[in-house]
């Protein structure tokens, strides 16, 4: 485990009494209310001292409600520093009066619209989610990328479209682990990796895998790609908290980084593990 506490760049926290979450409803294990609270029990002996939230797909029109409950879980606890919220950029110009209602909460940083449950991930170039996304980069939020292998090619052209605008590719975008393929994934991601304004976050793998049967070995190639092309300070640790518990324990994850990462510097592990999030998210030392 790190000798340091990490920073946490995806983790989801979620109310089922307050806000409705219909994926929830195919995925029983999951469906249950989590909070700080519950983080901190699964967690482990892994010290986390700051969380970046990532919004959880509540049901259409509650974006606004869930930023305002997780505001409230971070003015309770300090760790909860920043959050990725919800905004419909495919309104184009009109996405304006989300992104005004968003702003007024403090722990802000950027925005996520999932792309990889849409039958068709065109919908990320057509005119007005292209004007959306360029929208969120001009009030200085960057703009998360969630998108199954497949679906990379569409966020190749999206980035090269939006130059001004810094995305963070989730979950290295989900490649077909499970199956072992590794192309076009593999030249997407070093594709990805010429674009200055994009980071990764190392989140997400194992669930891309075989949820019974997976193993370690088969995850490595994977993540040692990702490292090579991006480099460690533009790669960020994340749980994927509470998604991850499909597949693993929350400790798992890190010790296998950790083995990963073995021969990496001291600098080079505290960039993946806090420094790349606390500069891509703007966290207070």
């Amino acid at each position: 485990m790190p000798e340091f506490p990490v920073i946490d760049s995806h983790v989801h926290l979620y109310d089922i009494a307050r806000l409705r979450y219909p994926w929830l409803d195919r995925v029983p294990r999951l469906n249950r209310t989590a909070l700080p609270a519950d983080f901190d029990a699964a967690r482990g002996d892994v010290q986390v001292d700051r969380i970046v939230f990532a919004e959880v797909d509540v049901a259409p029109g509650q974006h606004i409600a869930e930023a305002a409950f997780v505001q409230e879980l971070a003015d309770a606890d300090p760790r909860l520093a920043a959050m990725i919220a919800h905004a419909p950029v495919e309104k184009g110009a009109a996405v304006e009066d989300d992104l005004a209602a968003l702003a007024r909460f403090p722990t802000l940083r950027g925005i996520r619209r999932l792309i990889e449950t849409e039958r068709d991930p065109g919908i990320c170039l057509e005119p007005g989610f292209i004007e959306g996304v360029q929208r969120v980069g001009r009030h200085g939020l960057s703009f998360d990328i969630c998108v199954k292998h497949w679906a990379l090619a569409y966020a190749l052209a999206l980035v090269r479209r939006c130059p001004e605008v810094a995305f963070v590719l989730d979950h290295i975008g989900k490649p077909d682990i499970r199956h072992g393929l590794h192309e076009p994934w593999r030249t997407e991601i070093a594709e990805l990796a010429r674009l200055p304004n994009v980071v990764v976050k190392l989140s997400g793998v194992v669930t891309e895998a075989d949820h019974a049967h997976w193993q370690e070995a088969q995850l490595v190639p994977y993540v040692a790609h990702v490292i090579e092309c991006f480099g460690f300070d533009r790669v960020m640790y994340g749980s994927d908290w509470t998604v991850a518990e499909l597949t693993h324990r929350y400790p798992d994850w890190v010790a296998i980084l950790d083995r990963i990462v073995a021969g990496a510097s001291e600098q080079e592990r505290r960039a993946l593990y806090r420094d790349t999030a606390a500069r891509v998210y703007r966290l207070a030392a």
